[in-house]
Formats: C-alpha cells, sequence, structure tokens
C-alpha cells in the first residue's frame, strides 16, 4: 500500500511538473509571437512611413504650411513654424494608422515600389505642384458654385 501512495505521489509531482513546464513553454512560444507580430507590425508601420514620404505627401504638407505661414505676422513666424513642426509627425503617424487600415502591408510595398520608379519619382515629385494648382482650382470652383447653390437654398 506504501508503494501504490508513494507512487500516486511520484505520478501527481511528475503530473505538476509536467504542467509547470508546459506553461512555461507555452508561455515563452506565446512572448515569441507576440514579439514577431510586434516586430511585423513595426516593419508594416516603417514601410507606410517611407510610402508617405515617397508619395510627395510631405511636399503637400510645405505647401500648405507655406499658405499657413504668410498669414501668421512676420515677427510670430519662426515660433509657429517651430510649434506647426513639432506638430507634423503626430499627423504623419494618424496618416500611417489610416493607410495601415486601408491597405495591406503587401500593397503597401508595391506602391512603394511603384514609387521608386521614374513615373513613380516624378508623380510624387510634382505632388507639392499638383496640390497648391488643386486648391486654387478647388477655390475658383467654389466660387461658381455658391450661386448655385444660393439658387436651390432659397
Amino acid at each position: 500500500m506504501e508503494n501504490f501512495a508513494s507512487n500516486t505521489q511520484i505520478f501527481k509531482y511528475s503530473l505538476i511538473l509536467i504542467f509547470l513546464h508546459m506553461k512555461k513553454t507555452i508561455f515563452i512560444a506565446l512572448f515569441c509571437l507576440v514579439g514577431q507580430i510586434t516586430m511585423a507590425q513595426n516593419d508594416f508601420k516603417t514601410d507606410v512611413m517611407l510610402l508617405i514620404k515617397n508619395t510627395g505627401a510631405t511636399a503637400s504638407m510645405d505647401v500648405a504650411k507655406k499658405q499657413i505661414t504668410d498669414m501668421i505676422p512676420a515677427e510670430k513666424r519662426e515660433a509657429f513654424l517651430k510649434e506647426f513642426d513639432a506638430m507634423t509627425p503626430a499627423l504623419y503617424e494618424k496618416m500611417a494608422v489610416i493607410y495601415m487600415e486601408e491597405f495591406t502591408h503587401e500593397d503597401v510595398k508595391e506602391a512603394i515600389k511603384f514609387y521608386e520608379t521614374p513615373i513613380g519619382k516624378k508623380m510624387a515629385s510634382k505632388a507639392g505642384v499638383l496640390f497648391e494648382k488643386s486648391m486654387a482650382a478647388s477655390q475658383i470652383w467654389a466660387q461658381q458654385l455658391q450661386p448655385l447653390m444660393m439658387k436651390y437654398m432659397q
């Protein structure tokens, strides 16, 4: 009977040790998986930030920045620009989240390839000019749209 009791005890302890070992192994596996997912997300975000830069979005921001800065009194521009520049990384972070919601990492990689081609580079280099001219065209169109809107709003 004593042998049976001690064998049962050994069996219980063995099960506990196996369980603890499995728990440790599962924890390590989950930890590694989370690490890999995090690294993949970081790679994805890095690629998205590169795409945003490559598309010329920063050039469009420069055009907008110039237009806004022209409205600031000359003596306050330097301080304004310092604060403006400090705020833009947050905008690009938010843009990155939007891109990551709308595109897969593979989509982003393909777009980066496109923007590394001659036509992609040309499009990106023209982004600021296109933005500026589009804004001017939109303002003219909006002025032309006002009478039409007024006609139907009365």
